[in-house]
């Protein structure tokens, strides 16, 4: 099987994009998943997945063939304020696929106080990550009007799984914000992205952008503490947003500076809802699977 054949294409085929391929070849369909290295294509090959391996920051031939979906999970470049990566890959694909589904991010709104939000919040960045996905929207968008393809945007917050919890952190001790000035944040169990990602490339109206959330907020600090006492450690030491500021990269201040809790009626009208709806119950699979 070549990509040509293959009924969607996973750009960026990672973790999300090895669970999504999963519950795509349950339905029978043909999946290709796009990598940057032989090292992940064999793993995908070994999975079922037909691999290609691909360098987004190099020019790109021209693309004849085009699958019925696009995923596209390939993160844009860790610096600047665009994404050139699905900017070249775009313009090199000749043939629409039916349905465009780009992974976003919940950092193209910027900082809400804390308030909950929907899909219809302006889209106010406030780091160059957030801006990033947001040129990157821009690209989906302007591409779906030119090729009459439908283009769907899922706006996701911080993943977390069975390995996808910061383990090693809490390990090396790394400080927390104090509970009284940790910012409200939100997460969505890496299962429920990918079953969100098929409701919304099966069931999404064109045009429309989802936030995708367990529905059941907290902070930053509640979440590293929740985590610290699922592997059996102690509490990360608290520092104030002054000292934090002083002290952590920049890249997890720019967390660490934003607050929202996303509202996600507009998925569920779908028919989607998170199998894992609190912490607890996603970081309990962990230790079944551990």
């Amino acid at each position: 099987m070549t990509e040509a054949s293959a009924n969607s294409w996973v750009l960026g085929c990672g973790d999300i994009g090895q669970r999504l391929a999963a519950l795509l070849i349950a339905q029978n369909q043909r999946v290709c998943g796009w990598v940057r290295s032989e090292a992940t294509a064999t793993q995908l090959e070994a999975a079922g997945i037909q691999a290609r391996v691909v360098d987004l920051d190099a020019a790109m031939a021209p693309l004849h063939a085009a699958p019925r979906w696009l995923f596209w999970f390939a993160p844009p470049p860790n610096h600047g304020t665009t994404d050139p990566r699905i900017a070249g890959f775009l313009a090199a694909l000749q043939t629409p696929p039916q349905r465009l589904i780009y992974l976003s991010t919940s950092a193209v709104y910027g900082d809400c106080g804390g308030a909950w939000i929907d899909e219809d919040a302006p889209l106010r960045p406030g780091n160059d990550r957030g801006r990033r996905r947001l040129d990157a929207e821009g690209h989906a968008r302007a591409y779906a009007t030119a090729s009459g393809c439908d283009v769907l945007i899922l706006r996701v917050p911080g993943i977390y799984g069975p390995d996808r919890i910061p383990e090693a952190r809490l390990r090396a001790g790394t400080p927390i914000l104090r509970a009284d000035e940790a910012p409200f944040s939100n997460r969505i169990h890496a299962d429920d992205l990918a079953a969100a990602a098929l409701v919304v490339a099966e069931r999404g109206v064109p045009g429309c952008a989802y936030n995708v959330s367990d529905g059941a907020p907290t902070t930053m600090t509640d979440y590293f503490q929740r985590c610290a006492t699922h592997l059996g450690l102690p509490s990360p030491p608290q520092i104030s947003l002054q000292d934090a500021q002083r002290s952590l990269t920049a890249s997890m201040m720019s967390f660490l500076e934003e607050s929202k809790r996303l509202r996600c009626d507009r998925l569920r009208t779908l028919g989607w809802s998170p199998r894992y709806t609190s912490i607890e119950n996603g970081l309990a699979l962990r230790a079944v699977r551990s």
